[in-house]
């Protein structure tokens, strides 16, 4: 008989951020498990139970964003019902939701031993002031933890400050490999500068982001003004400052050189990224940065800021290069400097692209994260 586990996550597919990705491409690896996912409705049409291979999914709620709030009184409760008779190891995706309704199944089942997975990427004080006068509760989703897992230095120590007893496990999340190595060739890339109007000339800056304010997209716009015309930007994504970051462009006078791509899906990225001279994501926060690590297996040398898990994989001349958060003038200077540096491109491109295919592949990924959760059930 198949291990059983219950994850609690705020959301799971269709409706999908980083950690809900992350989290298909270790539950798609633990066949061995017999997986339970109780998540909110949020959006109206989806199904209050679905199955997918060893993943059962269930949904809560009526089909509105207020779903999120009321998923720990529902998901707890139904869960503890239905395995009253066992007794899975219970797993929370992020300290929020999730985390909430986990800690609640906890209170119904007290000998119940959990893991909570910190993927959130917002900058910390944004979690304080969410939470306000339930910080306590906040703080007892950490406490109430067996084992932690974390997917960068930075929030493993955010862990430790909010309670939680034990070393947590440093685990990042991984790069599908063998999607972003996939080459295509000089026609392909020709073809595809040419769909967004860049010629070979041309030197492309792309990202691939929320357009929100964490993530600040503006610098890169910013940048531009103090990069020669041949400079030309793509922006994958969709988000709250589209509209301000295509004013912002048409103020500065640079629209012609930036590109808004809109959403792309997960398969169109890798030729997007390879049709691209290098990656920046100016971060204002970041608990790791996937991005980063899908193009530094596409082979793009990648700008980034010194915030959050970047450090972790973002090493400054050797795979990848620093800019200051907050200053388009250090990120113009970055980007000269892989163009200029005798070398450099190539350097980063290589050292990049070994580092994620050492450190960053989902098979041992999941191979640590199932050693967490069988001691758990142990």
């Amino acid at each position: 008989m198949h291990k059983q586990a219950l994850i609690f996550s705020t959301a799971y597919f269709p409706m999908v951020g980083g950690a809900e990705v992350a989290m298909k491409e270790i539950t798609d690896r633990l066949s061995d498990w017999d997986l339970h996912v109780w998540c909110a409705r949020i959006r109206p049409g989806l199904a209050s139970t679905e199955r997918w291979e060893n993943v059962t999914i269930r949904r809560v709620g009526f089909g509105f964003p207020v779903d999120k709030y009321l998923l720990p009184f529902l998901a707890a409760p139904l869960a503890a019902w239905k395995f009253r008779s066992t007794k899975p190891v219970v797993w929370a995706l992020l300290a929020s939701y999730g985390g909430f309704s986990a800690l609640v199944y906890t209170w119904l089942r007290p000998s119940s031993k959990m893991l909570l997975t910190l993927q959130e990427g917002d900058p910390l004080e944004h979690y304080d002031k969410r939470t306000g006068f339930l910080g306590f509760l906040h703080r007892a989703i950490f406490v109430r933890a067996n084992e932690v897992q974390a997917i960068s230095k930075f929030l493993a120590n955010w862990a430790k400050r909010m309670g939680f007893a034990g070393d947590p496990h440093i685990i990042p999340n991984g790069v599908d490999i063998s999607r972003f190595t996939k080459t295509i060739s000089a026609e392909r890339r020709y073809q595809i500068r040419q769909e967004f109007g860049v010629t070979e000339q041309d030197i492309v800056i792309v990202t691939a982001s929320r357009l929100s304010l964490k993530n600040a997209v503006d610098d890169i716009i910013r940048a531009l003004t103090f990069l020669p015309e041949k400079y030309k930007v793509l922006i994958a994504g969709e988000g709250e400052d589209k509209k301000m970051l295509e004013s912002l462009a048409a103020n500065l006078g640079v629209s012609s050189r930036v590109v808004f791509l809109g959403r792309r899906s997960h398969d169109e990225l890798p030729g997007i990224l390879m049709s691209a001279d290098m990656f920046c994501r100016p971060s204002l926060s970041e608990g790791l940065g996937n991005s980063f690590l899908e193009a530094m297996s596409a082979g793009l040398p990648i700008i980034g800021t010194p915030v959050g898990g970047i450090p972790d994989f973002l090493i400054d001349g050797e795979t990848g290069v620093f800019c200051e958060p907050r200053s388009p003038e250090s990120l113009a200077k970055a980007v000269l400097r892989i163009t200029e540096e005798p070398g450099l491109r190539e350097k980063l491109s290589r050292q990049g692209k070994q580092k994620v295919e050492k450190e960053y592949n989902w098979e041992q990924i999941v191979k640590d994260i199932r050693e967490i959760i069988k001691k758990l059930d142990a």
